[in-house]
């Protein structure tokens, strides 16, 4: 390939591996309480009207939001940001940095007074001030300097509770532990009684064996589990000795290269997944993932479907909180079950969704068609406040599809939504729609009160949702189960 070509698919928008940022809630905006009006005075973008720019509106506005990021290739380059980023951070600086000042001034101030009223101060604290004024400085420098970011928890304290805090056990919450240890330490696993056990939350202690047994990766019986385990762990590396090498080879290059770009995107904010050798185990899952299904291959997205596995599965080697922990520190057979089980687990999961990943997406197509349609008869206001302003659902609901809502969602709540679809008979692939609709109407007051194209399409790709926990999946699972009850076993209900 020439020097020539390569630049051009590097920076070319239509080609993968050219992608700019995107914000949502595993990857939120820089300031999570940014003011509407100046994200639209930062973009220069005139006013919309939607009858004289209909053909070009969707293209502009994709221009300043895309689906991941844009990552160059070649080691030592640096990264590109889009003007829109650096503008936001720099604003969010200078206003830190005034208000910092301006603090910093009154306690100088109150400093003063009270040194006049009291002038035992000795010259060891006034030179403490000093010290002080120049840390300050520095601080304001760094702030200019790195963009800012959001502390929030994204994945730690994972387990049954909501985002604001880790409440004690209750006394029913014990109960459901304990009889999730009978289900699953009996000679025959009720598999029926363990979904139903399931579908309000599985507690973290049991959450990887009973994920194991619902995806169908583990059988029921317990005497042939260790030994299932076995036999699946070293088939997987069985597929590595194979296989993996051949990632070099001149047909397998463009997949492996594709993977290669795409795993720096996967949860960039959590740490966890930024250490190389966790980047390493993702990328033999889903290169060994796409040699074995060459019908679809390897696709954009496929790559988030693995971290709530792997999340799940680190926690049985675990016990503290997991979004910053140093995955060097575990043997080398707890890193390679972890692989081995993440790999299995997330097959049997694309198994039933894999019509998503073929030629075309159809899978999807069908999926978003059928969200339209649900959504024009359980709130035609909302429907015909898309159509007023031309927004199709293909342009935000793709995603949703493409990525089960996990570019919507902190991934200690798609752990927790996971927990139903796995009890749910065809979760992901069927009631996932559902709850597509359910999510959408939850937002049916901000929708409303957008009134052009680009505001409608920032709110859906931006839905403040970084804060949710289990009350807030609970509340959406409820109400996709009420539209499931209501429209699943009657299609020609939300049929026009």
């Amino acid at each position: 390939m020439s020097e020539g070509s390569r630049q051009f698919w590097k920076r070319s928008a239509k080609l993968p591996g050219s992608i700019q940022p995107v914000y949502g809630a595993q990857h939120p905006p820089l300031d999570s309480h940014r003011n509407k009006s100046s994200l639209y005075d930062r973009s220069r973008a005139p006013p919309f009207h939607p009858k004289s720019r209909k053909a070009s509106s969707f293209h502009e506005f994709a221009r300043d939001t895309s689906d991941a990021w844009n990552i160059e290739d070649d080691e030592g380059e640096e990264v590109l940001h889009p003007p829109f980023y650096q503008g936001l951070n720099s604003r969010v600086a200078e206003v830190t940095a005034v208000k910092v000042i301006e603090s910093h001034f009154k306690l100088q101030e109150e400093n003063r007074c009270q040194a006049t009223v009291i002038k035992s101060a000795s010259e060891d604290q006034l030179h403490r001030v000093t010290s002080d004024d120049l840390l300050l400085r520095k601080s304001l420098q760094k702030q200019k300097s790195f963009p800012l970011r959001p502390i929030i928890p994204l994945v730690a304290r994972i387990s049954d509770q909501n985002a604001s805090g880790a409440p004690p056990m209750t006394v029913r919450e014990k109960a459901r532990l304990e009889r999730f240890r009978q289900l699953l330490s009996s000679c025959n696993t009720d598999l029926e009684e363990l979904r139903k056990c399931s579908w309000p939350g599985i507690p973290r202690e049991v959450r990887p064996t009973t994920w194991r047994l619902l995806s169908g990766y583990l059988p029921a019986n317990m005497e042939r589990r260790m030994p299932t385990l076995q036999r699946k762990r070293e088939e997987y590396f069985g597929f590595i000795e194979q296989y993996y090498d051949s990632r070099n080879e001149e047909h397998h290059q463009d997949t492996y290269r594709q993977i290669h770009i795409d795993i720096p995107r996967t949860n960039p904010l959590i740490p966890l997944f930024q250490q190389p050798l966790v980047q390493e185990i993702f990328e033999r899952i889903l290169f060994i993932w796409a040699i074995r299904h060459p019908a679809s291959g390897y696709v954009q997205g496929i790559n988030d479907l693995v971290t709530p596995f792997f999340v799940v599965f680190l926690t049985e080697h675990v016990d503290e909180d997991v979004e910053n922990f140093d995955v060097a520190i575990l043997s080398e057979d707890s890193l390679r079950n972890i692989e081995a089980d993440s790999f299995w687990s997330m097959s049997k999961l694309l198994d039933g969704i894999q019509d998503n990943y073929t030629f075309a997406q159809p899978g999807i197509q069908k999926k978003v068609k059928a969200l339209e349609e649900l959504v024009s008869r359980i709130d035609d206001p909302v429907h015909c406040h898309f159509k007023k302003y031309e927004v199709e659902y293909l342009q935000f609901a793709f995603r949703w599809m493409n990525n089960l809502l996990m570019r919507e969602l902190p991934l200690r709540c798609t752990i927790r939504l996971w927990d139903t679809y796995q009890a749910e008979p065809e979760g992901f692939s069927h009631f996932h729609l559902y709850v597509c609709a359910a999510f959408l109407i939850k937002w049916r007051k901000e929708i409303l009160e957008e009134e052009d194209f680009q505001g409608l399409l920032m709110l859906l790709q931006n839905l403040p949702t970084i804060h949710w926990g289990n009350e807030e999946i609970g509340l959406l699972l409820a109400e996709a189960y009420r539209l499931k009850y209501m429209f699943a076993d009657a299609p020609n209900h939300y049929r026009r």
